[in-house]
């Protein structure tokens, strides 16, 4: 398994921040077509890859070493029954697998692909009353 974790850690050493190219629900970051488009080079100079198969209700993410076959790997249900304003169940569905795939991704790999919005802003707590911080 070292192979695996000495070819992230050369990896996470020449990646950048990812462009934020797209906006919504009020911050920017960046889709899962740039992420790939950034990532694929790198991860291959460096002997990694990626798949991330559907695995029955999940999604896997699957970061292997080319050369060793060491693979790390993380897995994350999709929500079910959820519904997105102006999308059908497909697409709903299609939207929360991209959304997956994104996170997972970027979690695995340690990628800054949005804005760090947890120091900025107001923070709401629901208690007795609201309490804003």
């Amino acid at each position: 398994m070292t192979n695996i974790y000495t070819a992230l850690a050369k990896f996470q050493e020449e990646i950048k921040p990812i462009v934020q190219n797209t906006s919504g629900y009020n911050y920017k970051y960046a889709d899962l077509g740039s992420i790939i488009e950034t990532i694929k080079p790198i991860l291959a100079k460096n002997g990694l890859g990626f798949v991330q198969p559907l695995d029955g209700k999940s999604v896997k993410t699957i970061i292997f070493h080319s050369e060793s076959g060491d693979n790390i790997e993380g897995t994350v249900e999709i929500p079910q029954g959820v519904e997105l304003k102006g999308m059908n169940a497909y697409q709903s569905l299609g939207s929360a697998i991209t959304y997956l795939r994104r996170y997972s991704l970027a979690s695995m790999l340690g990628l800054i692909t949005e804005e760090d919005t947890d120091a900025s802003g107001e923070q709401i707590i629901k208690q007795d009353s609201d309490v804003r911080i």
